[in-house]
């Protein structure tokens, strides 16, 4: 599987950043768009790095966060024909603080041909042979809280749960990589749902203390056995601490390319 990164918070090439996140993955028998980050950089990108992004045959949004779907609308324009997987809450009315609103623009839902092409789940269901959409676990080993996001719900704020997050499974040469967004239920938690043999995504620790606390996660991440490729919301700072307790962890910046 070979993944390239469209956007990222960081760089070690000569391209404009932002804070979002946009891959895409090459398997062995398809081509994904997994986010499309905050603006249409993944789209400029994509050209700067040889990407056709006419070939994607799924998109597949991670939740419903502006700098992992804000460049939805501009991908259907680019892309006529792939369906674009997404949870039925992605759409939702998502904010940090009660006066900063962080979803989905609302108004692309007026838009008959990106309706026609979403794909609305909300559990666990395999698209493919080799592809699966995976729902949140249901018992958690650690709250994560909210992080001061909320949710509002017929007019009334409430602490977000992120019902709208998802996850992607591959299944490759024995493999089962977990390819994640911002991990908002808890990278802890996740991994420990689905075991899988290497996740990609962000750890959402980015405003966290590099202490004891930190440590601990590290520590328990470090127990599974699985090669972790982070990124984006984990935070770089946080990063660099969580290496030396976990030696199957790797950054992956705007840019580069790997392969799994």
């Amino acid at each position: 599987m070979k993944i390239r990164v469209l956007v990222e918070n960081t760089t070690k090439m000569d391209c404009p950043v932002e804070h979002g996140l946009s891959l895409y993955i090459e398997t062995g028998a398809h081509h994904i768009l997994f986010d499309t980050g905050q603006t249409e950089l993944f789209a400029e990108n994509a050209e700067r790095f040889g990407v056709d992004l006419k070939k994607v045959d799924l998109c597949f949004l991670s939740h419903g966060h502006y700098d992992h779907g804000g460049g939805l609308k501009r991908f259907t324009e680019i892309n006529q024909t792939a369906r674009v997987y997404m949870s039925r809450h992605a759409f939702e009315p998502h904010y940090r603080g009660e006066d900063r609103y962080i979803g989905l623009n609302p108004a692309w839902l007026q838009d008959e041909d990106l309706q026609n092409r979403i794909i609305y789940t909300e559990s666990t269901v395999e698209i493919a042979p080799d592809l699966t959409i995976c729902g949140p676990g249901k018992d958690k080993l650690i709250d994560m809280g909210c992080d001061g996001q909320l949710l509002r719900e017929n007019g009334v704020f409430k602490p977000e749960d992120f019902r709208h997050e998802h996850y992607l499974m591959v299944r490759e040469a024995g493999r089962r990589i977990l390819i994640s967004g911002c991990s908002h239920q808890g990278i802890i938690n996740i991994v420990d749902w689905f075991k899988p043999d290497v996740l990609i995504g962000g750890f959402h620790f980015m405003r966290m203390s590099l202490d004891e606390q930190m440590a601990g996660f590290g520590r328990r991440l470090a127990a599974y056995d699985t090669e972790y490729y982070t990124c984006h919301c984990t935070g770089t700072d946080q990063y660099e601490f969580l290496k030396s307790y976990i030696q199957k962890l790797h950054y992956i910046s705007e840019g580069m390319e790997i392969l799994i």
